[in-house]
Protein backbone atom coordinates (compact mmCIF):
# COMPACT_ATOMS: atom_id res chain seq x y z
CA UNK A 1 0.00 0.00 0.00
CA UNK A 2 1.18 3.44 -0.78
CA UNK A 3 2.32 6.29 1.27
CA UNK A 4 0.13 8.35 -1.24
CA UNK A 5 -3.22 6.31 -0.74
CA UNK A 6 -2.99 6.05 3.06
CA UNK A 7 -2.63 10.33 2.81
CA UNK A 8 -5.21 10.18 0.49
CA UNK A 9 -7.57 8.80 2.96
CA UNK A 10 -6.17 10.50 6.07
CA UNK A 11 -7.12 13.49 4.40
CA UNK A 12 -10.67 12.25 3.71
CA UNK A 13 -11.23 11.04 7.09
CA UNK A 14 -9.43 13.98 8.69
CA UNK A 15 -11.61 16.76 6.35
CA UNK A 16 -14.97 15.93 7.58
CA UNK A 17 -16.71 15.10 10.82
CA UNK A 18 -18.50 11.50 9.83
CA UNK A 19 -17.44 9.61 6.50
CA UNK A 20 -18.70 6.30 5.44
CA UNK A 21 -16.18 4.50 3.38
CA UNK A 22 -19.13 2.28 1.30
CA UNK A 23 -19.47 0.53 -1.88
CA UNK A 24 -21.87 2.38 -3.83
CA UNK A 25 -23.36 5.42 -2.92
CA UNK A 26 -26.27 6.45 -0.21
CA UNK A 27 -28.42 6.73 -3.41
CA UNK A 28 -27.63 3.17 -4.51
CA UNK A 29 -25.78 1.46 -1.95
CA UNK A 30 -24.57 -1.92 -3.64
CA UNK A 31 -24.39 -3.77 -0.67
CA UNK A 32 -26.60 -4.62 2.02
CA UNK A 33 -24.35 -3.63 4.97
CA UNK A 34 -23.71 -0.15 3.09
CA UNK A 35 -27.40 0.07 2.77
CA UNK A 36 -27.81 -0.51 6.92
CA UNK A 37 -24.96 2.19 7.44
CA UNK A 38 -26.63 4.77 5.41
CA UNK A 39 -30.05 4.04 7.04
CA UNK A 40 -28.63 4.53 10.52
CA UNK A 41 -26.85 7.49 9.64
CA UNK A 42 -29.99 9.07 8.25
CA UNK A 43 -32.18 8.15 11.11
CA UNK A 44 -29.45 10.08 13.46
CA UNK A 45 -30.02 12.59 10.88
CA UNK A 46 -26.57 13.95 11.09
CA UNK A 47 -24.39 15.35 7.78
CA UNK A 48 -21.91 13.07 6.82
CA UNK A 49 -20.03 12.08 3.83
CA UNK A 50 -19.73 9.26 2.21
CA UNK A 51 -16.85 7.12 -0.45
CA UNK A 52 -17.46 4.73 -3.02
CA UNK A 53 -14.49 2.16 -2.59
CA UNK A 54 -15.91 0.76 -5.81
CA UNK A 55 -14.87 3.40 -7.70
CA UNK A 56 -11.25 3.46 -6.37
CA UNK A 57 -9.28 0.29 -5.73
CA UNK A 58 -6.14 2.19 -4.25
CA UNK A 59 -8.78 3.30 -1.96
CA UNK A 60 -10.44 -0.05 -1.41
CA UNK A 61 -7.57 -2.15 -0.36
CA UNK A 62 -6.25 0.87 1.47
CA UNK A 63 -9.04 1.55 3.74
CA UNK A 64 -8.43 -1.97 5.06
CA UNK A 65 -5.00 -1.48 5.50
CA UNK A 66 -5.65 2.37 7.18
CA UNK A 67 -7.90 0.81 9.82
CA UNK A 68 -7.24 -2.52 10.24
CA UNK A 69 -10.35 -3.71 9.69
CA UNK A 70 -10.82 -5.98 7.00
CA UNK A 71 -14.61 -5.56 5.63
CA UNK A 72 -16.81 -2.60 4.04
CA UNK A 73 -18.37 0.01 5.04
CA UNK A 74 -16.48 2.03 7.80
CA UNK A 75 -17.41 4.66 9.75
CA UNK A 76 -15.14 7.25 10.73
CA UNK A 77 -16.49 10.00 12.92
CA UNK A 78 -13.79 13.14 13.58
CA UNK A 79 -11.19 10.92 12.80
CA UNK A 80 -11.57 7.71 14.87
CA UNK A 81 -12.87 4.63 13.57
CA UNK A 82 -15.70 2.90 15.02
CA UNK A 83 -16.90 0.11 12.99
CA UNK A 84 -18.97 -1.31 10.56
CA UNK A 85 -22.36 -1.94 9.87
CA UNK A 86 -23.06 -4.50 12.58
CA UNK A 87 -20.71 -2.52 15.12
CA UNK A 88 -22.95 0.73 13.95
CA UNK A 89 -26.38 -1.17 14.62
CA UNK A 90 -25.65 -2.31 18.26
CA UNK A 91 -24.25 1.62 19.09
CA UNK A 92 -27.32 2.58 16.84
CA UNK A 93 -29.33 0.54 19.29
CA UNK A 94 -28.02 1.09 22.81
CA UNK A 95 -27.86 4.86 21.95
CA UNK A 96 -24.33 4.76 21.87
CA UNK A 97 -23.74 5.91 18.27
CA UNK A 98 -26.60 8.79 19.14
CA UNK A 99 -24.28 10.12 22.33
CA UNK A 100 -20.82 9.93 19.94
CA UNK A 101 -22.27 12.45 17.48
CA UNK A 102 -23.33 14.74 20.29
CA UNK A 103 -20.54 14.44 22.10
CA UNK A 104 -18.43 15.20 19.28
CA UNK A 105 -20.35 18.16 18.12
CA UNK A 106 -21.39 16.40 14.64
CA UNK A 107 -23.52 18.85 13.03
CA UNK A 108 -27.13 18.42 12.08
CA UNK A 109 -27.80 17.22 8.13
CA UNK A 110 -29.56 20.20 6.24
Amino acid sequence: MTDAVQQRIADIVSGHDVVLFMKGTPLFPQCGFSSRAIAILEHLGVAYETVDVLQDQAIRQGIKAFSDWPTIPQLYVKGEFLGGSDIMMEMYEAGELRQVMTDQGVAPAN
